[in-house]
């Protein structure tokens, strides 16, 4: 068992890291880099992806053919953790989400004209893509059987009506995933769609307020009022769409862990330079016994999600499901995540609760990991049914 990372992996984990801490970096602690949204303007986000490009960077998680750097998953682990110890690293490298779920997916299932139509452009960063499938009460959520969304038939066009909301990046997408009901079968009965936001018969209908920060784009509410698809656009055979979304959403759950531990590392990196200068009672606060204890305990609940997280990296290279172990990732990260994004501002206190540093905008970005891609108690039902199956089996080695 050796955690040492191969020779070509941990050289690309070098560069990511030097790219973030030279072009990155300054842009999130300016607050003249912000749009609107709390975002990187686009025009500073397009000089930066240049930068990626020409540094040979770009869409680490894409093979070489399109592009990209083809990394493995555990390749991706290393080098994604490293990237969004910026707010803005991933996205400055074209593996942030969604486009980093749907470019995954699309390189997996797409037919070769499906690729070169939709897969090409979210690679090379010409467009921006979206996923939808939550909908409102009563449809579909953690549960997609739930789905009301339709999508009819007729000769080689679908037809589709229904509604999505928390779509995130939708305001700026152009290239849209879209799953729908195609029939009544409690297996087969989703298909997935492909079609562009210049398409009639769908729009948006509002761009939903969120605690915040957004992704570009933000996460929106569409509605579908005879959106009509050709049917060359289906992803995967007809019935295919819960498939479609669990192969999505495998390595798209484990790929947030990876990102969320660059920025639970941030977070306590700042206060522990805050905490190493702070003086109070004639010594800093990092000598203060409460304050080491808290900042170790954080250290050790990073170290366990990364353990999670290579793990079932390194089940998905070697072509396994690993629905239990990146549950457990999912899991243990959004919740250590949230702690130390927490823990870092107590220990700055009102510094920490300013906007003087990113850890109040890392703190609202943290509340939604416990909630998107599956909240923490789906997650923890799937590992109870595990464990009430497998008994001694759920911890072994193979």
């Amino acid at each position: 068992m050796d955690f040492a990372l191969p020779a070509p992996i941990e050289d690309y984990r070098r560069r990511y890291r030097d790219f973030v801490r030279r072009h990155v970096l300054p842009y999130d602690t300016t607050p003249e880099s912000f749009d609107e949204h709390e975002n990187i303007r686009p025009e500073l986000l397009a000089l930066l992806r240049a930068k990626a490009k020409e540094e040979g960077l770009w869409a680490p998680q894409m093979p070489k053919e399109l592009g990209g750097q083809g990394l493995p998953v555990t390749g991706m682990a290393a080098c994604y953790e490293e990237l969004n110890y910026s707010l803005f690293g991933p996205v400055s490298a074209n593996c942030a989400a969604p486009d980093d779920g749907n470019m995954i997916l699309l390189n997996k299932v797409g037919t070769p004209a499906q690729k070169e139509r939709w897969l090409h452009p979210i690679v090379d960063g010409s467009v921006r893509s979206a996923f939808a499938m939550t909908e409102p009460h009563p449809g579909s959520g953690s549960d997609p059987a739930m789905m009301l969304t339709t999508a009819t038939r007729r000769g080689d066009t679908w037809v589709v009506h229904g509604r999505k909301w928390f779509i995130t990046g939708a305001g700026v997408a152009r290239h849209f995933i879209v799953v729908a009901k195609t029939s009544d079968d409690a297996r087969k009965g989703l298909t997935a769609f492909l079609y562009d936001r210049d398409d009639p018969g769908w729009r948006i209908t509002r761009r939903i307020p969120i605690l915040g920060p957004e992704e570009h784009g933000g996460h929106c509410e569409i509605e579908f009022d005879g959106l009509e698809i050709p049917d060359e656009n289906r992803l995967m055979n007809v019935g295919d769409g819960l498939k479609v979304t669990q192969i999505r959403l495998g390595t798209a759950r484990l790929t947030h862990c990876m990102r969320w531990l660059g920025l639970a590392k941030r977070s306590l990196d700042i206060a522990a330079d805050y905490t190493g200068e702070r003086m109070s009672g004639g010594r800093t606060l990092a000598d203060r016994e409460s304050v080491q204890m808290k900042l170790g305990h954080c250290a050790m609940q990073v170290e366990i999600g990364r353990l999670l997280t290579m793990k079932a990296a390194v089940l998905l290279d070697r072509g396994d499901f690993a629905r239990k172990e990146i549950s457990m990732a999912k899991v243990q990260v959004a919740d250590a995540l949230h702690l130390c994004a927490d823990t870092a501002i107590q220990l700055c206190g009102a510094r920490g609760y300013s906007t003087d540093t990113p850890l109040e905008w890392i703190y609202r970005y943290a509340r939604q990991a416990r909630l998107v891609d599956g909240a923490t108690e789906v997650h923890q039902q799937v590992l109870a049914r595990l464990f009430r199956e497998e008994r001694g089996d759920f911890w072994r080695w193979t």
